[in-house]
């Protein structure tokens, strides 16, 4: 089941780069590789690889519960189809957000970047100050933080989720928001339907209430209870923790660490506007918005690290 742990990253010292003039650290003969948003991104990681899967299996089931075990058999035409459409409805959105999530760059810093070439053309003003990671060998950018995982430094990285097999960065904490969002909205819908379920077969006849026998259908539907309780309790303080980082402009990282701020900081509406795109509008509830996939589909796959980009 879900659980509040998540991976941890390296927070080791940063080498600094002092000036253009000065390329001690720096990783020579490597070129910067060129961001491309359009990339597939996805980490090799056993543990993470296996809680996605169970993340995906855990709404499936719950799927299948709702659908065969108490939908189905109902004698109310008008029930089953407007309570399945809605529940279907929000699984796929559920599991949109959380492909986006998985498969989404989380804001990765290119390796390699730390090359007296690439700080020359940084055109630094003389004593300025740029930090260059030690593992990865790129240059830093302001609130980047190094995971060991993902084996890269990420913009604005608040934490990596192994429950989405990615960190939790720039690019992609939209999608994390909207997967613990929907996450919660299913978790709670079933729970209501299965305690209209308890009640109504109670009050009647199992075996005209579901076609499962009656210990079957107690059994899956009391695991399926379990399994939405702790799926809310989760996702509903994960959500909630996200929406004050959002506001207040703070990643997890930088609130453990206790870090003052040296950015400018977008408070509340900004902040939401920064991470979602643009005004409020129902695009923002949309995780497939923003999906090229058409060129997704026209590139070829190349492997580089811990990570397969297309």
């Amino acid at each position: 089941m879900l659980s509040s742990d998540h991976r941890k990253c390296d927070t080791e010292q940063h080498q600094p780069l002092l000036s253009p003039d000065d390329d001690h650290g720096a990783v020579t003969g490597i070129a910067a590789p060129s961001a491309d948003h359009d990339q597939l991104w996805f980490i090799q990681d056993g543990c993470g690889i296996v809680c996605a899967v169970v993340t995906w299996c855990l709404v499936l089931y719950a799927g299948f519960v709702v659908n065969f075990v108490m939908l189905l058999p109902s004698r109310s035409y008008w029930y089953s189809m407007v309570n399945g459409a809605l529940f279907n409805f929000l699984a796929v959105m559920a599991l949109a957000s959380h492909l986006r999530a998985m498969l989404c760059d989380p804001g990765a810093v290119p390796k390699g970047n730390a090359t007296k070439e690439y700080t020359d053309s940084l055109q630094l003003k003389p004593g300025e100050v740029i930090y260059k990671c030690p593992k990865c060998c790129s240059i830093k950018p302001e609130r980047a933080h190094h995971c060991s995982i993902c084996q890269r430094c990420i913009r604005k990285m608040d934490h990596h989720c192994p429950w989405v097999n990615n960190c939790v960065g720039e690019r992609n904490q939209r999608f994390f928001v909207l997967f613990t969002m929907y996450i919660a909205l299913i978790s709670g819908y079933a729970l209501c339907l299965s305690f209209l379920q308890f009640y109504t077969c109670v009050h009647a006849q199992w075996n005209e209430c579901t076609d499962f026998s009656p210990p079957v259908a107690v059994m899956l539907m009391i695991f399926l209870c379990l399994e939405a309780f702790l799926f809310l309790t989760f996702t509903v303080v994960m959500f909630g923790t996200q929406i004050h980082s959002i506001c207040n402009d703070e990643t997890e990282i930088e609130r453990l660490k206790n870090e003052k701020p040296k950015w400018e900081r977008r408070v509340r509406w900004e902040g939401m506007k920064s991470v979602f795109g643009g005004p409020p509008s129902f695009l923002w509830l949309n995780p497939f918005a923003g999906l090229r996939l058409r060129r997704l589909l026209m590139t070829r796959t190349r492997r580089s690290g811990v990570e397969f980009s297309v």
